[in-house]
């Protein structure tokens, strides 16, 4: 995983970015919920909540939009106007006297991720070789995943030494760091096709791959909403725990979702994409079922600490191979599309399940536990059966390497030349093209 930050000197600056982006982002989330606080008092968590919504909104209506109208743009300008976008809405939230004002500029923050991060998956597979891009996707993993739990720890050091307006103008510089980062990358210069882009839906619709993805990524939001919305209620209500017990607990899912983006690496080159993605829910139902009765037997931070690191595993192996996913089956030219149609599916899976998430949080928790673990596994099943291996007759017959382009040129099914690479050639495994 560690080696692909050493071979490939641009990705390293492209991960240096995402990195400090990411940190910038976890202080603005802590600052956002001050600031509500000091505009709305009594109202604070309905503003929090209100800022939230809009940002799922603009992930699921907006991006996808904003990526097909920017497809012909250069990458570099994209990611670089998007972080100055974010920077400079970040830094315009200290100066605000009304909640409206959040809620708008929160609106404009959340549009320029939305257009940053997909465009900033689909840069990635061209700055690595294959083998690298399963270490890429694993250290992309491992920095959300250190993100949620360092972010508040910093902002909490920071705040001892700087007010809570000063977060945000942090945020900012974090953006605009970024932006340098991407600025002074050598970066591919192709652009996209806009038609490319604004299909990418119909990818969805007519390739089983990634109905399942959709699927799986179902599962993995009852999960994620399930942890990070209850947690609060189970350590603190149920459990009689402290402040410091739910960030533990919180702890416990980030361990287990660390622990598969070490192992990324072996898993994805040992079983391929496809069967640690399937997998993934099968590990979660069987961690909500072994949850459900645990707690009701004897409930207790040790049951919910072990369920916990149980359902992270669970999350991550269906979330880290993705990208390979996606990458091997996007449409030459579609990446950024097809990525941002799934950006915008799995945050629309959360619109669903963060309310179910938050009713939920008054029943009993065995019985919450053995729900969501059927409706994971009903999840699963349904995308195992999408998504099962292509019979041996149905695979593409062996091709010759191209003589122009020799071992590491490209191959695709249909035959056409300079399509996106599909995958390995079945006969030879090398890429190469097509004659």
């Amino acid at each position: 995983m560690w080696r692909v930050l050493v071979d490939f000197p641009a990705y390293r600056r492209m991960f240096a970015a995402q990195v400090i982006a990411l940190a910038g982002t976890g202080l603005a989330t802590v600052a956002l919920g001050l600031l509500a606080f000091d505009l709305a008092d009594d109202r604070a968590a309905a503003v929090v909540a209100t800022a939230l919504t809009i940002k799922m909104i603009a992930y699921v209506g907006a991006g996808p939009l904003l990526t097909a109208a920017l497809a012909r743009v250069p990458r570099r300008a994209v990611l670089v106007g998007a972080d100055a976008v974010r920077a400079l809405a970040v830094a315009a939230l200290p100066w605000v006297d009304q909640v409206w004002h959040v809620y708008v500029l929160i609106a404009v923050l959340q549009c320029a991720s939305a257009v940053f991060t997909p465009a900033f998956q689909a840069v990635i597979p061209e700055l690595v070789d294959d083998r690298g891009y399963t270490g890429a996707l694993a250290l992309s993993r491992l920095a959300y995943d250190l993100e949620a739990l360092a972010s508040p720890l910093l902002a909490a050091a920071l705040l001892t030494l700087v007010p809570f307006h000063g977060l945000f103008v942090l945020t900012a510089v974090t953006f605009a760091a970024s932006a340098v980062l991407v600025l002074t990358t050598a970066l591919p210069t192709d652009t996209g096709d806009p038609r490319r882009a604004a299909a990418s839906w119909r990818v969805f619709a007519t390739d089983p791959r990634l109905r399942a993805v959709v699927l799986l990524d179902l599962a993995a939001a009852v999960i994620t909403a399930l942890v990070l919305v209850d947690t609060v209620v189970l350590v603190r209500a149920h459990l009689g725990g402290t402040d410091a017990g739910v960030a533990v607990a919180l702890a416990f899912f980030g361990a287990g979702s660390m622990a598969v983006a070490f192992a990324l690496g072996f898993l994805v080159d040992r079983f391929g994409p496809r069967k640690p993605m399937v997998a993934g829910p099968a590990v979660l139902a069987a961690g909500s079922a072994v949850l459900a009765v645990g707690w009701a037997l004897a409930p207790g931070f040790a049951v919910l600490g072990t369920g916990w690191t149980v359902l992270g595993l669970g999350c991550s192996l269906i979330a880290a191979p993705a990208g390979r996913v996606l990458r091997d089956a996007a449409p030459e030219g579609a990446l950024a599309g097809v990525l941002a149609a799934r950006f915008a599916l799995s945050h629309a899976c959360f619109l669903v399940t963060y309310p179910l998430a938050g009713w939920a949080g008054g029943l009993d928790p065995a019985a919450v536990f053995a729900g969501t673990g059927a409706a994971v596994a009903v999840c699963g099943s349904v995308a195992a059966l999408l998504w099962r291996p292509r019979p041996v007759s149905a695979q593409r017959p062996p091709c010759r390497t191209c003589p122009a382009t020799g071992p590491g040129g490209r191959y695709t099914a249909r035959g056409r030349v300079g399509s996106l690479c599909r995958g390995p050639c079945p006969g030879t495994g090398v890429h190469h093209t097509r004659r």
